[in-house]
């Protein structure tokens, strides 16, 4: 979905995305985010120096695919704590997808090794995670950089952050819901938790109480007056998370439905690689609003997946399990992949799973955000409902008849998506017995029946059909192929 044009000036709304980036910082004490001193560069990534005053003292690195065009989205990625922007950039996966996709990376950095912890950013102090404060205002600087040297689209800027990034991605969604379209949210804290700093434990261990309500008056409060639109947010965690409790992510969850006004019951549920749940809370006009992602069993850290295919990303580490590639479905979930708004992509990996006399199987690959899938036949739908899995059996067909089956995602408001291409299931047994009633005349046109010397006769039985002309009708039966006996009254 893309957010309305903002009518602020233009320093207000880089304003509003800095302060989402720069929060990107780790968790507290032990058990963050991966560890590695800040070091030069990798490949592609590079320094920029003299970005802006930089008052919260950070590092600027930056990321542009070969041949970007002006008018890109931008990314903003925050790694956690004893961390660093060339360790988030070699690790979890966002490289593959700028270069997929289009758009720009920047990492911004926390080089203090005691800040109070190793590399964090301060997620839990309002003079740093604050709308314009600190390191929020650095990061703001590093967008208003990026608009005025890398020509990025103001209206898509996205930010993302791991376990105090995470934290400091929430503050951020919630100081500049003006300027940011999405952001995600990774094992990380629930937004404005903390004003206590990174230590406040309350904030991680998911001992905090408080209603719906107030979780979105926390993040109501960071813009004071602001009524919308809001960013969408998503929100991942892993089951047997011990750095972040689990129901940190319930808490985001429960703040941003709240400021979307809509329910705090899914929408819909899917299951994703990985032993993944998304569930997606939409807005009315069935656009994901919020969505969250539960990693089954997935321990403190950021979701990768090494290959090749385009679902597959990252490389594994210390706080970067082998489970799935999160940054695939944030991206997706953004709309870097041009889907977001405009449809549902085909599904993939359609295929027929058995046949019987008369049904045929079908399985699929889920598609990300789907709300269900629309089954069709020779190209009528055959599912008068969306199909929640991604499987399908068809039933009442004809034996030993060909059948050709497309599958299309369906969004949250009920619209198909782009087709899968097309795959032919055949039914066992004997084709099932066909009958065409017609005249005479008309059987013989059609290349069932023949006529001798004026007269009729079945092709294959030769039975006498009677005269040859318009006024004689007969229904005949094709009991095999080319082969017609006379059936009337039987079919």
């Amino acid at each position: 979905m893309t957010l309305p044009t903002r009518h602020r000036s233009r320093r207000a709304r880089l304003r509003g995305r800095i302060t989402a980036l720069a929060a990107g910082l780790l968790l507290p004490l032990s058990g963050l985010a991966a560890a590695t001193t800040p070091a030069s560069a990798a490949p592609g990534l590079t320094q920029v120096t003299g970005f802006g005053s930089n008052p919260g003292s950070l590092n600027m690195y930056s990321y542009r695919p070969a041949g970007i065009q002006d008018g890109a989205p931008l990314v903003v990625a925050l790694h956690g704590c004893t961390q660093s922007a060339n360790d988030y950039y070699t690790h979890s996966g966002w490289p593959k997808y700028a270069d997929l996709y289009g758009f720009t990376l920047v990492l911004p950095e926390q080089p203090s090794v005691s800040n109070p912890i190793s590399n964090c950013f301060d997620w839990g102090t309002p003079s740093n995670d604050g709308r314009d404060q600190g390191e929020a205002e650095s990061v703001h600087q590093m967008i208003e950089y990026a608009e005025s040297t890398y020509h990025v689209d103001p209206a898509r800027i996205y930010v993302t952050g791991l376990s105090a990034g995470g934290g400091m991605t929430a503050d951020l969604l919630a100081d500049y819901p003006d300027v940011f379209a999405a952001g995600s949210i990774d094992s990380g804290p629930a937004a404005q938790c903390s004003t206590t700093g990174i230590f406040n434990t309350n904030c991680t261990s998911g001992t905090t109480s408080r209603t719906v309500q107030q979780w979105g008056d926390l993040i109501r409060g960071s813009h004071p007056g602001y009524e919308g639109p809001w960013p969408r947010v998503a929100i991942w965690q892993g089951s047997s998370d011990t750095t972040v409790n689990p129901a940190e992510m319930t808490y985001s969850m429960n703040g941003w439905t709240n400021v979307w006004g809509i329910s705090q019951t899914p929408s819909g549920t899917q299951s994703l690689p990985g032993d993944t749940t998304e569930r997606i809370y939409a807005a009315a006009d069935g656009t994901p609003a919020v969505a969250t992602f539960s990693v089954s069993g997935m321990p403190h850290g950021l979701a990768v997946h090494p290959g090749s295919g385009t679902d597959q990303c990252g490389t594994t580490g210390t706080y970067y399990p082998d489970a799935i590639c999160s940054s695939y479905y944030t991206a997706h979930f953004f709309g870097l992949d041009g889907t977001t708004g405009t449809g549902q992509p085909a599904p993939t990996g359609l295929k027929v799973t058995g046949t019987t006399a008369d049904s045929a199987g079908l399985s699929w690959n889920a598609v990300p955000d789907a709300a269900g899938y629309a089954v069709y036949r020779d190209g009528t739908k055959v599912t008068a409902s969306a199909v929640t899995g991604t499987t399908y059996t068809d039933t009442g067909l004809s034996s030993g008849t060909a059948y050709t089956y497309t599958v299309a995602a369906v969004d949250f408001s009920g619209r198909p998506g782009t087709p899968s291409p097309g795959v032919v299931a055949t039914t066992t047994g004997a084709p099932a017995d066909q009958c065409f009633t017609d005249s005479n005349y008309g059987q013989v046109a059609a290349g069932r029946a023949h006529q001798t010397m004026g007269t009729t006769y079945a092709d294959g039985s030769g039975q006498n059909m009677g005269l040859y002309n318009v006024f004689v009708r007969h229904t005949l039966r094709e009991t095999s192929p080319g082969y017609y006996v006379v059936a009337d009254g039987q079919c």
